[in-house]
């Protein structure tokens, strides 16, 4: 039986709350957070240096369906790029460099959670 929608999207706010203070810790500038459009969501739109980078947070209690960052296949991967032209085109945004970053996260329920993040999968 899989969990509550509430409760998954609990998990996935706090999950991208930790990816947040990650990628500031980093030294990126946070521009935009849940973008929506008809095409789908962008978790999180920052800055680092240069580059524009969009950033999809996948976040599991555990790794019994692999790892957080297995979740992002090349389709998705795809609808990512997709997404981040419509980002581009909405906000007039321009960058030397846009990438894909992928930031796993694995937070199970009695240890500290452990980030993975994967710089330009796309």
């Amino acid at each position: 039986m899989g969990m509550s929608h509430r409760v998954a999207s609990a998990i996935g706010a706090y999950g991208e709350d930790l990816a947040c203070e990650f990628l500031t810790d980093l030294g990126y500038e946070l521009i935009d957070r849940n973008w929506r459009c008809d095409q789908g969501e962008l978790d999180i739109v920052a800055r680092d240096g240069a580059s524009l980078v969009f950033c999809e947070v996948k976040t599991r209690r555990s790794t019994a369906f692999g790892s957080p960052v297995e979740a992002v296949t090349p389709a998705k991967a795809a609808r990512l790029r997709r997404l981040a032209i419509s980002w581009l085109r909405a906000h007039d945004q321009h960058a030397d460099e846009v990438r894909i970053d992928v930031i796993g996260v694995l937070s199970p329920p009695s240890a500290p959670a452990q980030i993975e993040h994967l710089v330009g999968v796309a």
